[in-house]
C-alpha cells in the first residue's frame, strides 16, 4: 500500500509530435496507442553497440510482464546476434526486431533521436508553430491552434488545410512525415500554404518554444465549472487543475473533460483524483510476479466535495483511465460520452548506454473495485456519441449531455441536504 508521496515517478507517453504540430486521428480505431512507463536510471556502461543490444536484452528478460516472453525462448536472441552487431545500426536493428517478436503494441525500442523525443514531450518542452492536426479523408487539417503559438500569431485557424510545406505537397504523407517537414530549430521559418474555404494563403512562420498549456477552464453560464485535461504529460498538469479549482471554486457543479487525453504522468492521475477523493484506494499496479501495491488518497490533498460530471471518448486512455475510473467506483463523478480505450497495462521506460532506449510493459493496473479494464475500457453512466459531423459542426452533444445531468446531481444533492 502506496501514499502519493511513495509514489515511484510514473508517466505515460502520448502521442505527441514534439515540435508544436501535434498530430492525431479522430477515428478511434486508428488512435495510436499511448504507453505507460516508469523511469528508470541505468548502470554506467560502456557505450558499444554489442553493450547497448546486451543491455536491451536483459531488460526485456528481467522486466517483461509475460515471463514466456510470446511463447519464445529468450536466449535465442543472444545466439542469433552473438559476434554480428558491429554499429550502431546493427544494434538497433536487432534490439528492434527483438522487441517487436513480443507482439506487444505497447513495448517498443526507440532511437536516441526518438528518446529525446520522449523526454521533451514528458518535460513540456516543445518546439515548434503549436498546432494539433488531423488526418480527415486524406487531408491534413489543423483542428486546433494553441494559444499564443507562433501558429495563432500568424493567423493560423481550426480547419485549415495544409497544403503545402516549404514548397513540398503533404498529399499523400503520414502525419509523422508532416511532421517532420515542419521541424526545426527555435528561431528557424517554415512556410505554409493552407486551403480556408476557397481560398489559399501563404504563412511563413517563426519557430518558438510553444508554452501547452495541459488544462484549460471556464465558467459556464450556468455557473458549473467546466475543466478540460488535454494531456497529463506535463509536470504542471496537477497545478493547473489545482489553479482551475481554485478558480471556479464559487460555481455549483464540475464538468471535468477527459476527452482525447492519452494519457500522461501517473503522479498526476493520482494527485488529481485525490483533489476529489477524500480516502480509499485511487489504483493497485500487478507486476509481472502477481505482487499487487495500491495507491492509496490522502485526506489533507483533497480539494472540493461539489457534484461532478466527466466527459469521456474512445480517445481517453492510460491515466485518464485511471482517474475516471477511480472517480466511478467511488461514485464520485457520473461518466457521459463514450467508453474508453482500454489501456490497462504499465510500461517502463529504460535508457540504454548510447542515448537510445526501450519502453517496455512491466505491469497492469485495476480501478479501485479491482477491475482490469485491459482491452475493455470504462463504460460511461452516459452513453453519448459524438459524430465526426458534430465535431466539426461544434455541435457538443456529450457536453449538453453532461450539464443535464450535472444539473440534476446539484438538485438531488440539494434535496438530500435539506433532509438531513
Amino acid at each position: 500500500m502506496k501514499s502519493f508521496n511513495k509514489t515511484v515517478l510514473s508517466v505515460i507517453f502520448i502521442a505527441m509530435f514534439a515540435v508544436g504540430l501535434i498530430g492525431y486521428k479522430y477515428n478511434p480505431e486508428n488512435t495510436v496507442n499511448p504507453v505507460e512507463y516508469v523511469i528508470s536510471s541505468i548502470e554506467n556502461l560502456t557505450v558499444t553497440p554489442e553493450g547497448n543490444f546486451d543491455r536491451a536484452w536483459r531488460i526485456v528478460k528481467n522486466n517483461y510482464i509475460d515471463k514466456t516472453y510470446n511463447h519464445q525462448d529468450w536466449e535465442r536472441w543472444i545466439a542469433r546476434y552473438d559476434d554480428k552487431i558491429k554499429t550502431n545500426n546493427d544494434s538497433y536493428v536487432a534490439i528492434e526486431s527483438m522487441v517487436e517478436s513480443l507482439n506487444d503494441p505497447y513495448s517498443r525500442f526507440l532511437t536516441p533521436d526518438e528518446f529525446a523525443e520522449q523526454d521533451r514531450n514528458i518535460d513540456a518542452k516543445v518546439f515548434g508553430i503549436g498546432v494539433h492536426i488531423s488526418d480527415i479523408k486524406g487531408n491534413v487539417v489543423i483542428v486546433n491552434v494553441i494559444e499564443d503559438s507562433p501558429a495563432a500569431k500568424a493567423g493560423l485557424k481550426a480547419g485549415d488545410k495544409i497544403l503545402r510545406i516549404n514548397g513540398k505537397s503533404v498529399k499523400g504523407l503520414s502525419l509523422n512525415k508532416v511532421a517532420e517537414l515542419v521541424r526545426g530549430a527555435e528561431g528557424t521559418k517554415v512556410t505554409l500554404v493552407v486551403l480556408r474555404g476557397q481560398k489559399q494563403l501563404t504563412k511563413s512562420i517563426l519557430r518558438e518554444e510553444v508554452k501547452i498549456k495541459a488544462v484549460k477552464y471556464s465558467i459556464l453560464k450556468n455557473n458549473y465549472a467546466y475543466i478540460k485535461i488535454s494531456t497529463f504529460i506535463s509536470t504542471n498538469t496537477a497545478c493547473e487543475v489545482a489553479e482551475a479549482l481554485e478558480k471556479t471554486k464559487k460555481t455549483s457543479g464540475i464538468i471535468l473533460d477527459l476527452r482525447g487525453n492519452h494519457g500522461g504522468l501517473l503522479p498526476n492521475a493520482i494527485l488529481i483524483s485525490n483533489m476529489f477523493i477524500k480516502n480509499g484506494t485511487i489504483v493497485s499496479i500487478v507486476d509481472r510476479n502477481g505482487k499487487s501495491e495500491e495507491y492509496k488518497a490522502e485526506p489533507e490533498r483533497l480539494i472540493t466535495k461539489k457534484p461532478m460530471v466527466v466527459l469521456i471518448n474512445n480517445e481517453s486512455a492510460s491515466a485518464s483511465e485511471i482517474l475516471s475510473g477511480a472517480l466511478k467506483d467511488h461514485k464520485r463523478a457520473l461518466l457521459v460520452g463514450e467508453k474508453t480505450f482500454g489501456k490497462g497495462l504499465v510500461q517502463r521506460i529504460l535508457k540504454l548506454p548510447d542515448g537510445s532506449g526501450i519502453n517496455l510493459t512491466i505491469a497492469k493496473y485495476l480501478t479501485p473495485d479491482g477491475n482490469d479494464i485491459g482491452h475493455k475500457g470504462i463504460e460511461p453512466d452516459y452513453k453519448v456519441v459524438m459524430t465526426e459531423k458534430q465535431f466539426f459542426a461544434r455541435k457538443d452533444v456529450q457536453l449538453d449531455k453532461a450539464k443535464q445531468v450535472l444539473t440534476t446531481e446539484i438538485y438531488l444533492n440539494k434535496q438530500t441536504a435539506s433532509k438531513k
